[in-house]
């Protein structure tokens, strides 16, 4: 925001800001094609000015006369890219040997892609997740509430392999705040954009996203008949309050399906990469 909004405004006593200054503003940042910027900027001015005014610094806020979408275009939605079935087990083959030549990554990202192909959560719920979140004799990840801004824990059963997955892990890096730590600071969750980089160095650039995972695991197992509603829940795409969270939990039917959801996805990955391998 330093490049965008200190050299217009910077200088300039907060309570002087006037709206048109601020439209013009944000209207020069859509201008060079960063309509996400733009609607960062907006949102950021309106939360400085709102602090302005609660320390007396200023008497309204600019921002708050006007919507972003009175000036702005509608942000466009994101279309994750993602690789057909039948490019999956090239893929997998790769992040195998990703801490070996030709790549030479880091095993702790190969271990996290392979984590996160085997689950197949949002990144965020990946990179943020802490050891205390994995109960291994249960075979269960329960991601709190509060991180998946959810009312009830987004529960994760883990299939034999996500479990040896996570072993690996444990092994790799010890005791350390996050379950996937930073490369460089320990006391932080491994970077955002850790794993869609070791995609772009295997090949994948605009191919391949870590999000894709989520759609190749959807399609894998909407073609094998799991029911669309077990699929969604276990995407974490449902709404849903604690009373019918609840019930789901304790149906049999429910637990099963999720259950055999991820085992079917780790059986499908191991398949597809052994018929590349025949």
């Amino acid at each position: 925001m330093e490049g965008d909004l200190f050299p217009e405004l910077g200088t300039l006593p907060i309570a002087g800001i006037e709206t048109p200054l601020l439209i013009k503003v944000i209207k020069k940042i859509e201008a060079r094609d960063a309509l996400d910027v733009a609607y960062k900027a907006f949102e950021k001015c309106g939360q400085i000015m709102r602090y302005a005014i609660a320390h007396g610094l200023a008497t309204r806020n600019p921002a708050a006369e006007i919507k972003p979408s009175d000036i702005l275009p509608p942000p466009q939605s994101k279309n994750f890219a993602r690789l057909k079935t039948h490019e999956l087990p090239e893929l997998l083959g790769r992040i195998e040997t990703y801490a070996l030549p030709p790549y030479e990554g880091k095993s702790l990202t190969r271990l996290a892609l392979q984590l996160i192909a085997l689950t197949f959560v949002r990144t965020s719920d990946l990179i943020e997740a802490v050891y205390e979140e994995f109960n291994l004799e249960k075979a269960q990840w329960r991601i709190p509430a509060e991180r998946m801004k959810m009312p009830t824990p987004h529960i994760i059963p883990l299939s034999k392999q996500a479990v040896e997955v996570i072993q690996q892990i444990r092994k790799l890096t010890g005791p350390t705040a996050f379950f996937l730590p930073h490369e460089n600071k320990r006391y932080k969750g491994m970077s955002n954009n850790t794993m869609l980089y070791a995609l772009y160095r295997m090949g994948y650039h605009s191919r391949m996203t870590v999000h894709g995972f989520r759609g190749i695991a959807s399609t894998i197992l909407h073609e094998e008949g799991f029911e669309h509603k077990h699929i969604e829940l276990q995407l974490a795409h449902q709404e849903r309050d604690k009373v019918s969270a609840a019930k789901k939990l304790r149906s049999p039917q429910f637990a099963n399906s999720i259950l055999d959801i991820d085992e079917l996805f780790c059986l499908a990955c191991q398949a597809l990469k052994r018929s590349v391998s025949a």
